[in-house]
């Protein structure tokens, strides 16, 4: 079994490596580069970012106003027990902020993302992370490997345009700690918005971010979900299920019905929404019932032109992709992974709640159902 002592042990000889490497250095920058000028950065606007829970997303331009900033970010990892079905089964998580995914953090391409990472004393793992936008560093995740009861600051430029998957990425528990919730998504918007690959602006009205995640849920003799006191308990037997590559659950946004009735997401007929859709691990298939992807960025860069019209569209395993949809016909769509195993019997569906007035010219029932005429 995983022990506090142990992971604290594993984190600590992994720094004091870090910690050995920095100081082999003749710079001034203890990591032996370019040093950042640090009247430049004084001169810059710094911005405080409020996150919120996915699926929503904090406020944002979609245009830049004036030049590049620094976006102040507080995250705190918060280790929890979660219910992630009907039938009250429970699950160890590993979070961001509380939420899986963690809260979608969004800048314009060349500005600053500085973030303060937290892990509070009431946590029992090392926790990092590692952001897919930044460069260096393992992501930024060789810099802020704490413990709990430490915090780190991180700084890095977001220099590519896009939807980039962050995650959590400790020493030889990166899967666990993945597949256990840590993962969330960055978006580095174009200085000048988004547009749709020929120069014309393409804007949204609201934005979702929709998180895929395999459970591994590790059962008894009589076949009954094992309950346990901790993450660090449960490690050694989910890592076993996890190895068989099997999941017992597949969910969007941390449980099963995360978002539907109540809690679906909800737009109006014309309203064009942006969703955001990422997966830790597993490829994944997104599909919106009764919709399209009027544009998709299926790897997710908004330096590339976005596709036309997908019926469905395809999510890489460590990666998030975007699509923008404006809805013409009110009701309730189902948003699956079109492997509807996943969505049928794992539990991969997500609502989307349409008002609006229906329109008989796009779809009309000609004759309701009745007895077959003889």
């Amino acid at each position: 079994m995983l022990t506090r002592r142990t992971a604290l042990l594993g984190a600590a000889a992994l720094a004091a490596t870090a910690s050995t490497a920095l100081a082999q250095t003749e710079s001034d920058d203890p990591t032996g580069g370019t040093v950042a000028d640090p009247k430049a950065l004084e001169k810059l606007k710094r911005v405080k970012a409020e996150l919120v829970a996915p699926p929503n997303v904090m406020a944002h331009d979609q245009v830049a106003k004036g030049g590049p900033v620094i976006v102040e970010f507080r995250m705190t990892i918060a280790e929890k027990k979660i219910v992630i079905d009907a039938e009250g089964t429970t699950f160890q998580a590993l979070t961001f902020e509380g939420s899986m995914p963690g809260p979608t953090l969004v800048v314009h391409q060349d500005d600053y993302v500085e973030l303060t990472l937290i892990n509070p004393d009431t946590n029992t793992m090392p926790h990092n992370i590692d952001f897919h936008a930044a460069t260096g560093a393992m992501g930024g995740s060789e810099f802020t490997l704490i413990n709990p009861g430490e915090q780190v600051t991180l700084r890095f430029r977001a220099t590519r345009t896009g939807v980039f998957l962050y995650h959590c990425a400790p020493p030889g528990m990166t899967a666990w700690h993945v597949t256990s919730g840590m993962s969330g998504t960055l978006m580095v918007l174009p200085r000048d918005g988004l547009t749709d690959g020929d120069g014309k602006p393409l804007h949204y009205d609201r934005l979702y971010a929709i998180g895929e995640y395999d459970l591994y849920l590790p059962r008894d003799d009589k076949g009954a979900y094992r309950v346990y006191e901790s993450a660090g308990d449960a490690f050694a037997d989910t890592v076993e299920v996890m190895k068989k590559l099997i999941p017992t659950h597949v969910v969007f946004n941390g449980k099963v019905g995360a978002l539907t009735g109540d809690n679906a997401m909800t737009a109006k007929v014309g309203e064009t929404v942006l969703f955001i859709h990422s997966s830790g691990i597993m490829d994944c298939r997104p599909h919106l019932i009764g919709g399209h992807g009027d544009w998709v960025w299926e790897h997710g860069k908004f330096a590339n032109p976005p596709q036309r019209n997908y019926e469905t569209w395809f999510i890489r395993g460590g990666s998030a992709g975007a699509m923008v949809y404006t809805f013409l016909q009110p009701g309730t769509y189902n948003y699956v992974d079109h492997n509807l195993i996943k969505a049928e019997l794992l539990g991969a569906v997500a609502h989307v709640k349409v008002e609006g007035t229906w329109n008989h010219d796009l779809m009309t029932q000609v004759s309701a159902p009745a007895p077959i005429k003889a």
